[in-house]
């Protein structure tokens, strides 16, 4: 029920068909006897899209999310294990092509080999099913071993979780399934913007996580000046907003302790010393 809804929500809220929706009504409108209203929509709708192309304001909220972790951790020397947050692999066009469609985030993976290598007795732990609502037949941890195998990792050696649709998932299902110990640290590692709400329910699932963010698509500024780029304007606002809604969306409904969890939070409100 709640991956379903936070599908629905997203698909009412995302600012691309909130602009189409926007679209559409005027064109209802020049139909109807309320015509005169169609300027002053048409007026707004072409606002609302100037100031989306104008003003970077997806890049400063994309930022916010990058920074809440700084990229300069000390590691502990022994750690238990270190889990990889899915969403590299398009399982559906890996099937189609017969190929392993990857997308920008591969740096998860390479960060995951990198510190597989540093601690060579760590449990290794790939987690990601299917994020689509429509379709669940593909699990994308069935599309990821051949790329694991490439950057020098035995797929053997990786438990492989295919169950979980959305990081609230990747949290529980994979707790369930590795059972941690409970003493030992374990490393999280997923994109940078990502982190925040990664760190937020691994925690409050009851993991001893140590944030581990990749895949910056900011400066650490966050701010470029003013631009003249709708197409990345709206992109951006898109996809930064969809991650301040899931942190609010989880913090309303329990799923996290904190509405913005941050390098200093616990599940028991306490600073961790690494």
């Amino acid at each position: 029920m709640f991956f379903s809804l936070s599908k629905v929500l997203w698909f009412i809220a995302d600012p691309v068909n909130l602009l189409f929706l926007a679209l559409l009504f005027c064109g209802i409108l020049t139909w109807t006897r309320w015509r005169s209203l169609t300027r002053w929509w048409i007026t707004l709708t072409v606002l609302s899209a100037t100031v989306v192309a104008v003003i970077p304001i997806g890049e400063f909220l994309f930022s916010k999310l990058e920074n809440r972790f700084p990229r300069k951790i000390e590691l502990p020397v022994k750690i238990e294990g270190i889990v990889v947050l899915g969403g590299v692999v398009d399982q559906f066009i890996s099937e189609d092509r017969g190929v392993v469609a990857i997308n920008g985030a591969v740096e998860r993976l390479t960060a995951f080999a990198r510190l597989s290598k540093r601690y060579p007795e760590a449990r290794l732990v790939f987690t990601g099913g299917s994020g689509v609502l429509s379709s669940q037949n593909l699990k994308e941890a069935h599309y990821i071993k051949p790329l694991i195998r490439q950057l020098g990792i035995d797929p053997g050696e990786v438990f492989f979780e295919d169950q979980s649709r959305n990081t609230l998932e990747n949290a529980v299902l994979t707790k369930k399934v590795v059972q941690p110990s409970g003493k030992g640290w374990w490393i999280i590692i997923t994109s940078a913007f990502h982190m925040p709400r990664a760190m937020g329910v691994f925690r409050q699932a009851g993991w001893k996580a140590i944030p581990y963010p990749v895949d910056y698509h900011t400066v650490s500024t966050g701010w470029k000046g003013i631009t003249f780029d709708f197409s990345g304007g709206i992109g951006g606002l898109s996809k930064g907003l969809h991650e301040w809604i899931g942190l609010t969306f989880y913090w309303l409904t329990g799923r996290t302790n904190v509405f913005f969890p941050g390098p200093e939070s616990t599940p028991h409100g306490r600073d961790s010393k690494l």
